[in-house]
């Protein structure tokens, strides 16, 4: 159970605020609730505490998790491009990840097309996950290392800096 004021991450909307926990009747029954407010956007949602880890409310991972998740994005080796992939099904895939609330899964999104955008240029679609993803690990990187986003994503953007450099225009 989630107390009031605890940080906790929702899928595919980042790190909130517990502001409070109450109770309401719907449809004849009374059912507790957590009242989230997301910090990057300041939207409420309101979660059931009876199913709150079933729709993937959990708390901001620890200090050490995030330094793993900060260590897994300058390794390359499980890059394995996107030859044979359509991005149609990519899509489906990265989405699926955003949604799933493992911070690993959105760390991975974020590595793989940062690493795709080496070979080609981005999307549109590729670049709005791309900036979703980057906005999902920062935010919980910057509460679990105790640093402000703005640093983590700089810190972030550095571990790609190679691959972000500007294309050569083609006269």
């Amino acid at each position: 159970m989630f107390s009031v004021n605890e940080l906790v991450v929702y899928p595919s909307q980042g790190v909130g605020r517990v502001e409070r926990i109450e109770s309401q009747e719907i449809g004849g029954t009374r059912a507790e609730f957590y009242i989230v407010r997301i910090l990057s956007n300041n939207v409420t949602l309101m979660v059931p505490v009876k199913n709150a880890t079933n729709v993937g409310l959990r708390p901001v991972c620890s200090l050490r998790c995030g330094q793993a998740i900060f260590e897994s994005l300058k390794d390359r080796s499980d890059f394995t491009g996107y030859t044979g992939q359509n991005w149609n099904r990519r899509y489906r895939e990265y989405s699926e990840k955003l949604k799933s609330g493992d911070l690993s899964d959105v760390a991975y999104v974020l590595k793989e097309l940062f690493l795709i955008g080496k070979d080609k240029e981005l999307s549109f679609g590729e670049r709005r996950l791309l900036e979703q993803a980057m906005n999902l690990v920062t935010m919980e990187l910057s509460f679990s290392l105790n640093s402000d986003q703005e640093a983590v994503k700089v810190s972030v953007t550095d571990l790609f800096h190679d691959v972000i450099q500007p294309k050569e225009k083609k006269a």
